[in-house]
């Protein structure tokens, strides 16, 4: 079984569905940059245009979207990554400003652990995640 590289805790998930709401369909993008560029940036559904250099880690939360909100990582950034699974969270805080977040006090940031051996051998197998056109 391949196991996801993308996660979100329910804490993320609760601000990710107030936002929707708000906002309606989402995204998060991480590019690695600075301003807290390695912070996970949420964004209304297409207003980051993502290229050829972003990698779809996968989905979070579904709040509404139907197959979720769509994660996506700069290349450069998933080089560092790809051995890890990545989980969204939420703590108390303002972040840089460009994610909807942060009007609401809190800011997203990411979690992670790496794969182990089988994990990897599994990811490997199904071969590299989509990117951008």
């Amino acid at each position: 079984m391949v196991p996801p590289r993308i996660l979100s805790t329910p804490e993320a998930d609760r601000v990710i569905g107030a936002l929707a709401a708000a906002h309606g369909p989402l995204m998060f993008h991480q590019s690695g940059g600075c301003c807290d560029g390695s912070a996970p940036m949420c964004y209304p559904l297409g207003e980051f245009r993502v290229g050829g250099q972003d990698v779809l880690l996968g989905h979070v939360a579904a709040a509404g979207q139907g197959g979720g909100v769509p994660v996506w990582i700069g290349a450069a950034q998933f080089a560092y990554w790809q051995h890890t699974q990545v989980t969204i969270d939420v703590v108390p805080g303002r972040g840089a400003g460009f994610s909807l977040e942060g009007p609401l006090g809190v800011r997203f940031i990411v979690r992670s652990r790496v794969f182990d051996d089988a994990e990897a051998a599994a990811l490997e197998a199904a071969g590299p995640p989509p990117r951008g056109e």
